[in-house]
């Protein structure tokens, strides 16, 4: 089929669409990217998707794996975010990796595509994320000024409050949950000035908890979450090592 147009996503596990599950779709997740491209798709049938994100990857992986691919379909429209799994490693030169960054985002507006960039979100409701909140914020200003050189949207996800709410977030507390990828592809849509019918889905309630019953909570959230994580960093390991793009090729969902 030959697409008049095409939408391309790039990234890590954010764009992936981990936290949203859906068994019936590749790799067992939804996201973000596929309700944009399925609300850009109701209003053109010609309309082609691809998603190359692969959770986590790091930025320079994301940049050597995924560009060129994503070049090579042609795309009138790119979605770029990726960094945050760099940003949680304890050694990380920002200003060298942005570098890297605003040349890939060079080549991918070169293209004439719509490119849209993304801040990180500002973590200070967490104790452990909270840590990097100078990183993040030091990020999203070389971010904004890359997509201001470019000619690239943004969406600033920095700026986000409604993500202060628990309910928008996976069990694993490091992902979106169904109703925070469905608010971001609101957000998105948004910043594409297009039109959509998406509907947030109901909010898992947060239940309040006594200290002990939080000390029981954060110890079992360390166990099944963190420590895992913690030890796919020390081996050098990834959660997507054996993965394969959600769609490699442009699809119409």
């Amino acid at each position: 089929m030959d697409f008049t147009a095409r939408y391309v996503a790039l990234g890590d596990s954010f764009t992936e669409g981990v936290g949203d599950d859906d068994p019936t779709r590749p790799n067992g997740v939804r996201g973000w990217a596929d309700r944009v491209a399925e609300q850009l798709a109701l209003a053109d049938n010609g309309f082609g998707y691809a998603n190359l994100a692969i959770r986590g990857r790091k930025l320079r992986q994301i940049l050597a794996e995924q560009v060129d691919a994503a070049i090579a379909l042609r795309p009138t429209l790119v979605t770029l975010y990726a960094g945050a799994n760099d940003i949680l490693r304890p050694k990380i030169d920002i200003d060298d990796l942005l570098e890297d960054y605003e040349k890939a985002v060079g080549k991918l507006a070169a293209t004439g595509a719509t490119v849209v960039l993304f801040t990180g979100f500002d973590a200070r409701g967490s104790k452990v994320f909270g840590t990097m909140r100078g990183r993040t914020a030091i990020y999203n200003e070389l971010v904004r000024g890359i997509a201001g050189d470019h000619g690239a949207l943004l969406v600033d996800y920095w700026r986000f409050n409604e993500y202060y709410d628990w309910g928008m977030w996976a069990k694993d507390r490091m992902h979106m949950s169904a109703a925070g990828h469905a608010n971001m592809a609101k957000r998105v849509l948004t910043v594409l000035e297009h039109e959509h019918s998406i509907e947030v889905p109901p909010m898992t309630p947060v239940p309040e908890l006594s200290k002990a019953e939080a000390l029981r909570a954060n110890a079992r959230w360390v166990r099944e979450f963190a420590a895992p994580w913690v030890v796919r960093r020390v081996t050098g390991k990834s959660s997507g090592d054996n993965l394969q793009p959600r769609y490699a090729q442009l699809t119409r969902l």
